[in-house]
């Protein structure tokens, strides 16, 4: 019988004077405080910093997930925001008192993708959260038997940064779609505005925003996204006031306050999650959704604990970190948490870097983290003033930062380089992440096996493509079967 060790990071070898003295607190003896280096302050400054870069999912994750499902209806964005509100707060306070890692998880971006632009087009709302309570299963199964690592090892590296590229495009597009920039033409399939220019100050907006977000990144000024963000609402909000702005121009409706800032969280969306009533769409088609999921959850958190971890130097010189295997559970955990609550998947984000980046090194920044989103509960009035023209700069941002994993890809190794570009490019082209996943699987098999390299494929490889195959040729299949 084989024993789990736990791998000795830097932590462990600070010397005696980071160890736990007789007399300390219960909550340095809890989380670990003085054993890894660290201080209550410093804590939780790390965990309001992480919550001022990351507030922005609040925003964020009701713009894509406002659309209509299957059966045409929308779910109300009060209601939304509180779900997203609330399904951060419950998976980070989580992971503090539990992983107690300074991580801290949210709406991921890409599953809200996943689920407005393939799921709801065939399914309802309810079945669509079904769908994530179902890829979080999945995850929590792969962490408790350990196949993660070889899922994590099967597919290659490159592969895996050009999926969150891919998305990062894909979240690109439909930032620039939401706010007006790009519309579907009458001659061509896009094009710049309405009739190849923009028109209207609301799209402006957007263009200023999406700048100045750009500009204080580029000068490294932590929570750019937030401070871009609340200038653009200021601005939005004084235009209106003044009457500059006709309120029909509006996508979602004038920034402006209606009412009492404060209100009662409004939970209308949490519980409806249904499961079946998948005839019309088929199992294959289930399937493929939820393998999507996992794919746009798990891989992601993998590479964000590890990168965060490392950063907080908890992760030793091979990327293993003590409680790796709890975080990743409640990551997962995180994916049917989503799913009730209706605000879809729970991820890490990589945005806990800047609480870390303040000196968080433990669960008790997470937990502060988790409180201010639980506050928010009771903002949703002052939230839902920000326009969705502002809000999807941010979009457009994440996908730029997304964007990023570019830098790790060999794009002088063609065998390499074109599964990464196929992968990335069909993803906005087609409007589906799925479909970029297959073409990036496919070719990356058919390419090796050309070069006489099929051994180094692997069998979990040669299935994937196979499934993918398959979800390509499905309509000439079943037309071959004479099933509808």
């Amino acid at each position: 019988m084989t024993q789990s060790v736990q791998p000795r990071t830097a932590a462990d070898d600070a010397g005696a004077g980071t160890r736990v003295p007789a007399g300390r607190s219960w909550l340095d003896r809890y989380f670990h405080i003085s054993h890894r280096g660290s201080t209550v302050a410093r804590e939780v400054r790390g965990g309001i910093t992480t919550f001022m870069a990351m507030a922005y999912i609040l925003l964020l994750n009701p713009l894509i997930l406002s659309g209509e499902d299957a059966a045409g209806n929308t779910l109300g964005r009060t209601a939304l925001i509180t779900a997203t509100a609330f399904a951060a707060a419950l998976t980070t306070l989580l992971m503090g008192f539990f992983g107690k890692v300074p991580l801290a998880l949210a709406a991921g971006l890409s599953v809200s993708g996943v689920l407005a632009s393939q799921v709801v087009p065939v399914m309802t709302w309810p079945q669509a959260m079904g769908m994530c309570v179902m890829y979080g299963v999945v995850i929590m199964l792969l962490v408790v038997t350990g196949l993660r690592e070889m899922v994590m090892n099967a597919i290659p590296l490159a592969l895996k940064h050009a999926i969150t590229m891919g998305i990062g495009l894909f979240i690109a597009l439909i930032g620039f779609y939401k706010a007006g920039f790009v519309h579907q033409g009458e001659a061509t399939p896009v094009t710049l505005g309405p009739a190849g220019e923009l028109s209207g100050w609301p799209v402006l907006l957007f263009a200023v925003t999406l700048l100045a977000i750009f500009m204080l990144q580029a000068r490294g000024v932590p929570g750019a996204i937030l401070i871009g963000i609340i200038g653009g609402t200021v601005l939005a909000v004084a235009l209106n006031a003044f009457g500059v702005i006709d309120p029909k121009q509006w996508a979602a409706g004038a920034p402006e306050l209606n009412g009492s800032a404060v209100s009662m969280p409004d939970f209308g969306v949490f519980g409806a999650v249904e499961f079946g009533g998948w005839g019309e769409v088929g199992a294959m088609t289930v399937g493929m959704i939820v393998f999507t999921l996992v794919l746009a959850g798990f891989f992601d958190a993998m590479a964000t604990i590890i990168g965060v971890g490392t950063e907080a130097k908890l992760a030793d010189d091979k990327g293993r970190m003590p409680g790796l295997s709890k975080a990743l559970f409640i990551d997962g955990a995180g994916g049917a948490i989503g799913g009730v609550s209706g605000a879809s998947g729970q991820t890490v984000f990589v945005e806990s870097a800047t609480g870390v980046g303040e000196g968080a090194r433990t669960g008790l920044s997470s937990v502060v983290t988790g409180v201010f989103f639980a506050a928010c509960l009771f903002f949703t009035p002052l939230t839902a003033i920000v326009p969705g023209e502002v809000a999807a700069a941010a979009l457009v941002v994440i996908g730029a930062m997304m964007m990023m994993n570019a830098r790790h890809v060999d794009w002088a190794d063609r065998a390499t380089a074109i599964p990464v570009f196929l992968t990335v490019v069909i993803m906005p082209f087609t409007y589906s992440i799925t479909a970029g996943v297959a073409a990036g699987v496919i070719s990356y098999v058919a390419i090796r096996t050309g070069q006489g390299r099929a051994r180094e494929i692997g069998a979990f490889m040669w299935g994937l493509a196979l499934v993918f195959l398959v979800y390509f040729a499905l309509a000439p299949i079943e037309s071959w079967l004479g099933v509808h």
